[in-house]
């Protein structure tokens, strides 16, 4: 008997067939620049896993997001490299892209995400990149390589409109190049009502959205590779995510930094969900959603 080929969340395969989907998922299991919790190369399986335990209909905007097809691709492996493994990220990004698919990435550690923006950035005007995060990443080079995890927001900040929420830990160095005005650090936020439309006001029209998995309390989500106390909470969090993707185009997103502990799963499954919320704030029909 011919083994049936694994789908995302174990949807029907005629929902998971590449030239009718709307949706891409990319694996991509790396961990080689991780300085402190390993195990980000984990993070793709425990998020696969957990995603074929999660019921896929969505209360709150009351719809089944998976039926705008959702394909499954192959992993990027690479891994001799960090430049290897970002360029095989970059080319992989973009050619789906050139296809019309909403690209989407889950890692392995934030490194992988260098890639990924640069081919959104080379695909998309004027694109602002919102990150979501506990850390700033924004050293030029890390360990002898621009490719780092603490370098993953570098390129970025050089040539988008970078706007970083959550912020609650980073090193002297990066006050020479981050954009204060456009950084919201979490010990901020607790008192700031308008945090959330602030930050949206500084966004352009068309917005990739990079999530470090950190960036929530460690109460929300522990397993991860660097937690901070004093992190976002989940309700907070889809709020806001709701709120960026109605008012803007986001054309893309990755979620990094799952390192799963195998004997316990919340996490892995807040990252399943999480990424589930996501497309269906994307793709909700307005007319079947929850009053707000």
């Amino acid at each position: 008997m011919m083994k049936r080929s694994r789908t995302y969340a174990g949807i029907p395969a005629v929902n998971a067939v590449y030239e009718q989907s709307k949706i891409v998922i990319i694996p991509v299991p790396y961990d080689g620049t991780s300085t402190w919790g390993k195990g980000a190369d984990k993070g793709p399986e425990a998020f696969l896993l957990a995603s074929e335990n999660m019921e896929l209909y969505d209360i709150e905007t009351g719809y089944e997001v998976y039926t705008k097809g959702i394909a499954l691709v192959d992993p990027i492996t690479e891994d001799e490299t960090p430049e290897a493994m970002v360029a095989a990220v970059y080319v992989a990004t973009k050619k789906h892209i050139k296809r019309n698919k909403l690209v989407t990435l889950i890692g392995g550690e934030h490194s992988i995400s260098i890639g990924a923006i640069r081919a959104f950035n080379e695909c998309f005007d004027n694109l602002t990149v919102l990150q979501i995060d506990a850390h700033t990443d924004l050293r030029k080079t890390y360990n002898g390589s621009a490719c780092n995890h603490a370098c993953a927001m570098y390129e970025a900040n050089e040539q988008t409109n970078l706007i970083q929420v959550g912020i609650r830990s980073m090193d002297v160095s990066e006050n020479t190049v981050m954009n204060q005005e456009q950084v919201f650090f979490a010990h901020q936020m607790v008192n700031d009502t308008y945090w959330m439309d602030n930050a949206i006001e500084l966004m352009t029209d068309t917005v990739y959205i990079t999530f470090d998995l950190d960036a929530f309390d460690p109460s929300v989500v522990p397993a991860t590779g660097t937690p901070e106390p004093g992190g976002l909470l989940w309700y907070e969090t889809l709020e806001f995510l709701r709120k960026v993707f109605d008012e803007k185009n986001v054309v893309g997103f990755d979620i990094v930094e799952l390192c799963p502990n195998p004997t316990s799963k919340p996490s892995d499954f807040a990252a399943a969900k999480l990424f589930y919320k996501m497309l269906s704030y994307k793709f909700e029909d307005k007319e079947t959603a929850l009053d707000r």
